[in-house]
C-alpha cells in the first residue's frame, strides 16, 4: 500500500484564485499543519506545464497521493487523470465553491477560512485513502435475452453484431411475439402516412442464421444466480433443465393485453360482436384482410372503435398505453381496404399520435369513410341479429347520436408482462411482481411468491424479480438511466418497460443491448456501472465485528448482498454500484471503501476549524445533484455566505448518524443534508438514498436529546440539479433559523 507520507499538494492560482485568496497561507496549511513533503503552487495547473509538474513528482516517486486545489472535480477530469491503480487523487474545489461564490463586499477573511478548511479536509481525506484493489474478473460475455419478440430479437442481433454471444429464452413455441400476429404495422418510413407489411419474419430469419445467437423456445427460466459477469442461468423445457453462464441480461418479456373480462360495462363478454383491438387484429389476419363479424362471419359495414377502453381509469389501467390511437387508425384503414363502402367510427378521449405519426393521423382524417369524434359511449344495445346500437355523446358536435355497428372494438391497454394474470396493475404486491400464496412453515403461515408466476426467478435475498413501479413496469432511474432496473446487469427494454410500439421497441432494444455490453466490460475491469463508472472500489466488511443485523442486506437498493444462514452478509461485488448506502446503514460501522469510510468523514469533520463566534454550518451534499448545483451557483458568480462547509457524499443514503453527532459535539451550530428528490417521482441516482437519509433522520431526535440540543439544528433539503438558483435562498433561510436558535453550547470545547 502507498506510503501515507508521500502526499503532494498542488495549488493553482489561475481563474481568480490567486487574486482572491492568500495562496501562501494555503501553502502553510499543507506544509506546517500537515507536514506534507511536497506542496507547490502553479499559475495554470491544468496546462501542459502544470500537469507535467505533477507527473515529474510521480515519476521521481516523491509523491503517490495527489491533492489538487484548483477547480471543481467535475471539470478537467481527463487532464488530472493519473493512473488510479497506482495513485490516489483528491480534488479540492477552490474555484467554483469558494472564489466564484465570494459574497459582495468580498469577505476575504471568510473565504480564506473556507479555502483553508477545504484544503484541510482534502488532505485529511487523502491520508485516509488507499489505492483501490479492483476485483478484476474473467467475465462471461454472453447476453441472456429474456423474450423472443421484436425487442428480444433486436437485442440479440445487436449484441451478436457487436461480437458478443446471445441466448434467447422464449416461453412460446415460436419467435416473433405479438408482432408476428399483426396483419399490418404502423408506417416506419417517410412520409409515415400508410400502413406497411410486417418485417418480423426477416428478423426471425436473421436470428436463426446468426451463429452467435442460441435460441430456446417453449422454455422458461427456472433460476438465475450470481451477478454481472457471472450469472448461472438454469432454464426449463418440458421438465428438462439446462444450466449455462451469462454476463448480463436484457429483459424483453414484452406486454399482454389488459383483461377485457373486467370491461363488462362496455359490453365485452355480454355482446357477441364486442371485441378487443387485439382480437380484431387477429381476426383480420386470419381472413387475410377481410373484416367480418365474429358472431356470424358476415362482412362488416360499420365498425365503432372506442379509445381508452378501461385506460386512464383509476379502476382499471390508470395510464395511457400510447399506441392504441395508432392501432385504431390502422384498423380503420383495414375496414376501408376490405370494403370501400364500409365506414369506421373512432370515439376518443384524446387522439394521441406522437411525432411523425401525426402524418398517419392526417391520412386517416382525409379518408371520407373514417369518422373521428371526441366523446364517450353512453349506452349499448344488441339487436336480435347481433347488430349493436351504440349511443355516443359527440362532444365536438355537442349532441347525442346513435350508430348501428356490426362490431364494437375496445382499445384495451398494454400491461407489462411482469404483472401476473391473476393480478391487476392496481393490485400489486409492494415492489415485487408475482403470485402471492400462503405457505405453512416452521415460522407459521407466511406469504411468498410462487415461481410459476415469475419470469426471472432470481436467487436474490431481496426477491426473485426486479422491483417494479406502482403499475408493474420495472423500476429504474427513468431520466438519467433508461433501461436500468434495480438489479445491476439486468436491463429492461420494450413494452415490458413502458408501453411502446415495435419501432420504439427496436430502438429501446438497441440501447439496452449496449448497456448490457457496457456492464460486462466494466465488470471485467472491476469497475462500477452507472453512475460511478470510474470507481474501482467496493465495500469491505470487517466481519469479526458484524452483528448480523441485516441492515446492509435489507437497505441496499440493488440487491448486492445475499445472506448466509446466520445472517452474515454475502456480497456480490459486481452487483454493487458503490453508493455507500450499506456503509450508512451499518450501526457497527464495519463497512468501508478504500477511499470512502465513516472514519474518513469523521476525521474530515474534526479537521475543520470551527470559529469561536458566529453561527457555523456543515452540509453533507449528494455528489450527483446537489454538488453540481453548487458549482452552477459559482459559474453564475452568485455570492454566498462563508459560514458553510460542504462535504460531498456519494449519496445521502451513505449518511451515517455518527457524523451528525461528531459535528454537533465539535460545536457546529447547524447541519444540512442536501440530496436528490424522493417519493413517487424520485430522481435519486441510487433510487432511495435521499429517502433513507430522511428515515434515518427520524433517529436524530434521540441523538440531539442526548446532547441537549434542538432538533431544528438538522435539516434535509431535496434539491434537483436544475434548482441551483434556489440554493442561496435555501442556505440563507437555514442560517437565519440557526441564528434564532442561538449558538451551539458545545462551541469552544
Amino acid at each position: 500500500m502507498a506510503d501515507d507520507k508521500k502526499i503532494g499538494v498542488y495549488l493553482c492560482t489561475d481563474c481568480g484564485i490567486g487574486e482572491a485568496l492568500n495562496v501562501d497561507q494555503l501553502e502553510a496549511v499543507g506544509k506546517k499543519e500537515f507536514k506534507v513533503p511536497v506542496c507547490k503552487k502553479h499559475p495554470n495547473l491544468c496546462s501542459n506545464e502544470g500537469v507535467q509538474l505533477i507527473k515529474d513528482d510521480l515519476n521521481s516517486e516523491e509523491v503517490n497521493k495527489i491533492v489538487i486545489a484548483a477547480c471543481s472535480p467535475r471539470v478537467n477530469t481527463e487532464v488530472f487523470n493519473f493512473d488510479p491503480l497506482k495513485y490516489v487523487t483528491e480534488r479540492v474545489n477552490l474555484r467554483e465553491q469558494v472564489v466564484w461564490t465570494m459574497p459582495k463586499g468580498e469577505d476575504k477573511e471568510g473565504s480564506q477560512m473556507m479555502a483553508d478548511d477545504y484544503l484541510r479536509m482534502g488532505i485529511t481525506r487523502i491520508q485516509k485513502s488507499a489505492v483501490p484493489e479492483p476485483k478484476i474478473a474473467d467475465v462471461n460475455r454472453t447476453v441472456l435475452v429474456v423474450g423472443g419478440g421484436v425487442t428480444g430479437l433486436t437485442a440479440a442481433l445487436e449484441s451478436a453484431q457487436a461480437g458478443y454471444k446471445a441466448v434467447i429464452v422464449e416461453k412460446a413455441q415460436e419467435l416473433g411475439g405479438w408482432a408476428k400476429k399483426m396483419h399490418r404495422v404502423f408506417p416506419t418510413k417517410p412520409p409515415f402516412a400508410e400502413i406497411e407489411q410486417p418485417t418480423i419474419g426477416a428478423k426471425i430469419e436473421a436470428v436463426r442464421k446468426e451463429s452467435n445467437i442460441t435460441v430456446h423456445t417453449g422454455t422458461t427460466i427456472f433460476s438465475i444466480d450470481g451477478g454481472p459477469g457471472g450469472y448461472k442461468v438454469t432454464i426449463d423445457r418440458n421438465g428438462s433443465q439446462e444450466t449455462f453462464d451469462a454476463g448480463s441480461i436484457v429483459l424483453a418479456a414484452g406486454w399482454k393485453p389488459y383483461n377485457a373480462q373486467k370491461l363488462g360495462h362496455l359490453g365485452y363478454g355480454r355482446h357477441r360482436n364486442v371485441v378487443t383491438n387485439l382480437e380484431f387484429e387477429q381476426n383480420v389476419a386470419k381472413t387475410n384482410g377481410k373484416v367480418t363479424r365474429p358472431s356470424d362471419g358476415k362482412p362488416a359495414k360499420n365498425v365503432v372503435f372506442l379509445q381508452c377502453a378501461g385506460q386512464r381509469d383509476k379502476d382499471h389501467v390508470p395510464y395511457c398505453s400510447t399506441v392504441c390511437c395508432n392501432v385504431s387508425l390502422k384498423q380503420a384503414k383495414y375496414i376501408r381496404e376490405s370494403d370501400p363502402d364500409a365506414g369506421a367510427f373512432i370515439v376518443y378521449k384524446d387522439m394521441r399520435t406522437v411525432g411523425l405519426y401525426e402524418n398517419f393521423y392526417k391520412s386517416a382524417q382525409d379518408d371520407e369513410g373514417i369518422f373521428l369524434t371526441k366523446g364517450e359511449i353512453l349506452g349499448l344495445k344488441e339487436e336480435s341479429d347481433g347488430t349493436l346500437v351504440v349511443e355516443i355523446d359527440n362532444q365536438l358536435l355537442g349532441r347525442r347520436m346513435k350508430i348501428k355497428a356490426d362490431i364494437l372494438v375496445l382499445a384495451t391497454g398494454m400491461v407489462s408482462a411482469m404483472v401476473p394474470d391473476e393480478m391487476s396493475v392496481n393490485n400489486l404486491t409492494p415492489e415485487y411482481v408475482g403470485k402471492m400464496v400462503q405457505k405453512e412453515t416452521s415460522d407459521g403461515i407466511i406469504e411468498s411468491l410462487e415461481p410459476e408466476s415469475l419470469i426471472l426467478n432470481l436467487q436474490y435475498r431481496q426477491g426473485p424479480e426486479v422491483p417494479h413501479l406502482k403499475w408493474g413496469f420495472p423500476d429504474s432511474h427513468f431520466i438519467c438511466f433508461p433501461y436500468e432496473t434495480r438489479r445491476t446487469g439486468i436491463y429492461s427494454a420494450g413494452a415490458v418497460r413502458h408501453p411502446m410500439d415495435a419501432v420504439q421497441s427496436t430502438a429501446d432494444a438497441t440501447g439496452a443491448a449496449l448497456k448490457a455490453i457496457q456492464c460486462m466490460e466494466l465488470t471485467a475491469q472491476g469497475r462500477a456501472v452507472h453512475p460511478r463508472t470510474w470507481d474501482r472500489t467496493f465495500p469491505e466488511i470487517r466481519f469479526e465485528s458484524c452483528t448480523q443485523c441485516r441492515r446492509c442486506t435489507v437497505e441496499c437498493p440493488f440487491g448486492a448482498y445475499n445472506e448466509k444462514p446466520d445472517g452474515t452478509p454475502l456480497d456480490f461485488a459486481s452487483r454493487c454500484r458503490r453508493c455507500g448506502t450499506c456503509m450508512g446503514a451499518c450501526p457497527q460501522r464495519v463497512i468501508s471503501f478504500k477511499d470512502y469510510s465513516v472514519d474518513m468523514i469523521s476525521s474530515m469533520l474534526k479537521s475543520i476549524e470551527v470559529p469561536e463566534e458566529g453561527t457555523f454550518i456543515v452540509g453533507f451534499v449528494c455528489e450527483n445533484d446537489a454538488y453540481p448545483a453548487f458549482d452552477m451557483v459559482g459559474l453564475n458568480r452568485i455570492g454566498m455566505k462563508t459560514n458553510f462547509r460542504f462535504i460531498p457524499l456519494r449519496c445521502l443514503g451513505g449518511l451515517n448518524l455518527v457524523w451528525i453527532a461528531d459535528a454537533l459535539s465539535r460545536g457546529v451550530d447547524g447541519i444540512m443534508l442536501l440530496g436528490c428528490k424522493y417519493g413517487d417521482d424520485y430522481q435519486c441516482h441510487y433510487v432511495k438514498g435521499s429517502q433513507m437519509a430522511n428515515e434515518r433522520l427520524g433517529k436524530v431526535q434521540e441523538t440531539l436529546s442526548r446532547l441537549m440540543l434542538e432538533a431544528d439544528r438538522v435539516e434535509q433539503v431535496q434539491l434537483a440539479i436544475n434548482e441551483w438558483d434556489k440554493l442561496p435562498g435555501i442556505l440563507e433561510a437555514f442560517a437565519k433559523k440557526v441564528e434564532d436558535l442561538g449558538e451551539n453550547p458545545y462551541k469552544g470545547f
